[in-house]
């Protein structure tokens, strides 16, 4: 089968094609037919937990059928219309667990339930377990236009939440209004934000603030929230890794400090993530009432294109490829 490979060179993470066997499942995994994939920028983060390693199969999340069934699985079967988290999206058939397999929307093209799995289901966690965002609260996002940026507004506005996101672009601020809901749009690269939230919410501030930047507006953030407010980090585009942090404010404002990430995240809590999104989130791309942003769709042999713009920091919402 046509695949990309993900491999480490001089500290940069580039795409190699490779024709390799088609996988075989597991116990407790499937085998799915891709038709689409989408583009994620932690695995082409060099280094560390985040990559993995000097080279592995591209793609994290996958759309298309179940092609094959291993020992031990009841929940799935062959045929199936699935999205979920994936290993080897960047192929034309990829393993999943088979805990990860989520039914696709009827209503959802391949392209747009690939977009699903790993932007909405890291918004899931940080709006809802972690985050308990309720209706009428304010969200702030940084880095809005990233693709858990999207799911972040999109999923609040769902909830009946208020949503604020900054960017660099006024266009990118137009569009995440026209299309994903955003109610106020703050154009910065700077961590220069917190007034205006305050603001903007009536000198209250931010019940949540989802953190897609990194350490460079950090303490902004912080100072961005409301009393007993809580903070997300999801990402680090920047570079920076370290923040001062007010241990003063944190301590008065009985603040929640929380990170999102599936590195270290066992199997079982893989799972209940799932089953929560299942329950909370899917029936609204279900119903319509979330639809997936998608920035552009490329076709399979134009995947290190989608690549370059997903470096590029020039998309809204998902860049997605289209394998079968």
């Amino acid at each position: 089968m046509k695949s990309y490979w993900i491999k480490t060179d001089h500290d940069k993470a580039i795409l190699e094609f490779r024709d390799v066997p088609v996988p075989e499942p597991e116990p407790g995994q499937i085998v799915i037919r891709v038709h689409a994939t989408a583009m994620n920028r932690g695995e082409l983060i060099v280094g560390g937990v985040v990559h993995g390693g000097p080279e592995k199969v591209g793609g994290t999340e996958a759309a298309g059928v179940v092609h094959a069934v291993g020992e031990g699985v009841a929940t799935v079967k062959a045929g199936a219309r699935v999205m979920g988290r994936a290993r080897g999206g960047f192929a034309e058939y990829a393993l999943m667990d088979a805990h990860q397999a989520m039914a696709a929307p009827e209503r959802l093209s391949w392209e747009q339930a690939a977009a699903v799995p790993v932007s909405f289901l890291t918004a899931y966690e940080m709006l809802f377990p972690y985050g308990r965002l309720q209706r009428g609260e304010w969200l702030l996002v940084t880095g809005a236009s990233s693709g858990a940026g999207v799911a972040s507004i999109q999923t609040a506005a769902m909830l009946g939440a208020r949503t604020i996101g900054t960017s660099g672009s006024e266009e990118k601020l137009a569009r995440l209004k026209a299309a994903a809901g955003l109610e106020l749009g703050i154009m910065t690269r700077s961590a220069d934000f917190a007034a205006r939230v305050k603001e903007a919410t009536g000198g209250k501030g931010a019940d949540l603030v989802v953190n897609c930047v990194g350490g460079s507006v950090f303490s902004e953030c912080l100072r961005a929230l409301a009393y007993q407010g809580r903070l997300a980090t999801v990402g680090y585009v920047d570079g920076v890794l370290n923040s001062e942090i007010d241990l003063g404010a944190l301590h008065a404002n009985r603040y929640v400090v929380f990170g999102v990430s599936n590195a270290r995240l066992s199997p079982e809590g893989r799972a209940e993530a799932v089953c929560g999104f299942t329950r909370d989130v899917l029936p609204g791309l279900a119903d319509g009432r979330i639809t997936p942003l998608i920035d552009k769709v490329y076709a399979f042999d134009e995947l290190p294109a989608a690549k370059a713009r997903m470096e590029s920091n020039a998309q809204v919402g998902k860049i997605v490829v289209r394998v079968a």
